[in-house]
């Protein structure tokens, strides 16, 4: 009884004024809207997508730029796309994950599609998360935004848009910083380390020196430009740029910090209309995503023995696709071709020389092109809707590194989804789907700072074969829905901590979701969500015997409480909850975490169309707990062999304010 009161409606039909959640697309699409206007906590995406939608988990790296596990599965086992560009990280210890790389301010909505149903992005194998930024408006308008918060956050941020019936622009900018945070213990990120430190003393030159302890988190800056033109009444040109800048942002249960994050995302569309009976839209795109990462222990006691060790890497995506749409009868089809090249490049440097000098890489200048063609299918049939998708996929993957083989698949990829409207208060769903990605650079051909292969070039692609089913109940003030699914991992890619190295093997996922909305009155509305999952090897990795699936989180609960008082205030009070984190991979670096339980309050009130202020505090009570693992695909600190890693808790009582004046 006490799952079925705790059902959220992240999904659920929104009542006016009182969210941003869409109404889902289908059962297996979440759809996040106006997320400019309502995560103004900080630029964090990941962190704002880890409390909106139910099947995404949060993985605590920092007090900005975190990285997401969707359904159990991470990395790029997630296709990650802004306006339909690829983009990835540069840091192989997922410093700045591919989501870190737009921030919030500077989204319009977020689509995630759980498991292996979308044939227009390449890897989707677990999700496809899709960003899609602020588009120009053709009458002039702006805001101006001032974020505060606990910690000395600020945030300032300014956008213009505006032009003519035919051609408009956008232009944005925003920073932000903050000190460290502090968990509910009061421990800043020094602190949090002095106290594994205390029972961990063989890690003690992971702590920052004496005269960098009290340095800021991170400061973030970033800059869009947008031009859309229409030239013509059925062609039309869409321009963007995107630059974000991230300084010195602190990992305090990681050996090294970034020293800065840069990221560079251009863009660019041709769009033809009307062409004729088998085209309404078709759209050339190309796009050239660059990140640049460098890592070091600058800030840390170990330079004090070994030096300062940078990790310094660069990814980069260039890429493009021709996408034609067209409607026959009641059938919306979509069909693509698609290119991309990304290239990953990494190398070591002790006080700013190559180390080791004669083989300094750690992912050695690894191209991985992918040839790709896609259709897709939406149509009704009576009661029922119908979405059919088909891919393929040819990979190849070259590294010049003497010795390490370069490597070639293919892949079909598919999924049929029907949902069945029984009356206008039932529906069901069942939907099946299989999708593959293949090994990337780290996984095939990494190599550690003493030059110890830990990738394995011998690995397969891995393989999601998915059944989800589902049913939705919409009857007067009441909505929820019920969702299931089984995903089987052939070939899954996971770290084996006893050899050092990548292997495959074959798992399973399954779980549940259970969304829904109670609508009391105009002004009065509850939701909630529940989410729980469990995750299994088929046996062992070489040398073990746990068959626990890691990064498989305990089960969730949100229930939230929503009030319009006024017609320009609005208010929501939300429990959010987690079991105890008991099914863990030990063998590979997980530990056990305790249940937690917080609560977080939200307000915002308008005057007209102009000025708006949003109050809140997130962890009311003060609350020390973590909602991320510490499994050993990651390099985090340790105080030895048989020591647990470094447990990064969450941020404590956090209390913010945000003015925001549009004209």
């Amino acid at each position: 009884m006490l799952s079925v009161i705790a059902a959220v409606a992240l999904d659920a039909e929104p009542v006016e004024n009182l969210g941003n959640i869409d109404v889902n697309a289908t059962f297996v699409n979440s759809v996040v809207n106006d997320v400019a206007g309502e995560e103004i906590r900080s630029a964090d995406v990941g962190a704002a997508l880890a409390r909106l939608v139910p099947g995404v988990t949060l993985v605590r790296r920092s007090a900005v730029a975190n990285d997401i596990v969707v359904r159990g599965l991470k990395k790029d086992n997630l296709s990650v796309t802004i306006d339909g560009a690829q983009i990835y990280g540069a840091c192989p210890n997922r410093m700045d994950p591919p989501i870190s790389h737009i921030l919030a301010n500077n989204i319009e909505r977020i689509e995630v599609t759980e498991g292996p149903f979308d044939v227009t992005e390449p890897g989707a194998m677990g999700a496809a998360v899709k960003i899609h930024t602020l588009k120009p408006a053709e009458t002039f308008a702006g805001d101006l935004n001032l974020g505060l918060g606990t910690w000395n956050y600020r945030k300032l941020a300014a956008s213009v848009s505006g032009g003519t019936e035919s051609f408009r622009f956008f232009l944005g900018f925003s920073t932000e910083d903050a000190d460290q945070y502090h968990d509910g213990h009061g421990d800043d990120f020094d602190k949090q380390q002095n106290r594994y430190i205390k029972e961990h003393p063989a890690a003690a030159g992971m702590t920052y020196l004496p005269k960098y302890r009290d340095l800021n988190a991170y400061t973030k800056s970033t800059f869009m430009g947008k031009i859309f033109w229409d030239i013509t009444d059925n062609q039309s040109l869409q321009l963007s740029y995107t630059a974000n800048r991230s300084d010195d942002v602190l990992y305090p249960n990681t050996p090294m910090d970034a020293d800065y994050d840069n990221s560079d995302l251009f863009d660019l569309k041709y769009i033809f209309r009307n062409l004729g009976t088998y085209s309404d839209k078709l759209t050339l795109h190309y796009y050239r995503t660059h990140v640049d990462h460098p890592m070091s222990n600058r800030y840390r006691k170990s330079r004090m023995m070994k030096g300062v060790i940078k990790h310094w890497l660069t990814t980069e995506v260039n890429g493009g696709s021709i996408v034609n749409e067209y409607q026959i009868g009641n059938h919306r089809l979509e069909s693509g071709l698609e290119f991309s090249r990304r290239n990953w490049d990494g190398k070591y440097y002790k006080n700013d020389h190559p180390f080791p000098a004669a083989k300094f890489h750690s992912i050695y200048d690894v191209d991985t092109d992918d040839y790709a063609a896609y259709s897709k299918d939406n149509f009704s049939t009576g009661n029922v809707d119908w979405n059919l998708g088909l891919r393929f996929d040819h990979y190849k993957i070259d590294t010049p590194r003497p010795g390490d083989r370069d490597r070639t698949f293919n892949g079909l990829s598919g999924n049929l989804l029907a949902t069945y409207r029984l009356n206008e208060d039932w529906s069901l769903f069942l939907g099946a789907g299989s999708a593959m990605r293949v090994p990337d650079p780290k996984e095939l051909y990494y190599r550690n700072k003493m030059g110890m292969m830990v990738g394995n070039d011998n690995l397969d692609a891995v393989r999601n074969y998915e059944i989800d089913i589902g049913a939705e109940w919409n009857i007067a003030s009441v909505n929820l829905r019920l969702k299931g699914f089984y995903n089987y991992l052939n070939d899954d890619i996971l770290y084996n901590a006893t050899k050092k190295k990548y292997e495959n093997v074959n798992a399973y996922i399954y779980g549940v979701e259970l969304t829904g909305s109670y609508t009391y009155s105009d002004t009065l509305y509850f939701d909630g969500s529940l989410s729980w999952m469990r995750g299994k090897k088929k046996a062992p990795l070489t040398g073990q015997s746990d068959t626990d699936l890691p990064d498989v989180p305990p089960i969730k609960v949100t229930l939230g409480a929503n009030w319009m008082p006024w017609e320009d205030t609005t208010m929501r009070a939300e429990f959010v909850a987690s079991g105890r984190w008991d099914h863990i991979d030990a063998e590979n670096g997980e530990q056990v975490i305790g249940g937690w339980g917080i609560v977080n309050l939200k307000a915002r009130k308008t005057w007209g169309d102009h000025l708006e202020l949003t109050v809140g505090i997130d962890n009311l009570f003060d609350k020390t707990y973590a909602v991320s693992n510490t499994y050993k695909d990651l390099t985090l600190i340790s105080g030895g062999t048989n020591a647990p890693t470094m447990l990064l808790n969450e941020p404590g009582r956090y209390v913010y304010a945000n003015i925001r004046y549009k004209f």
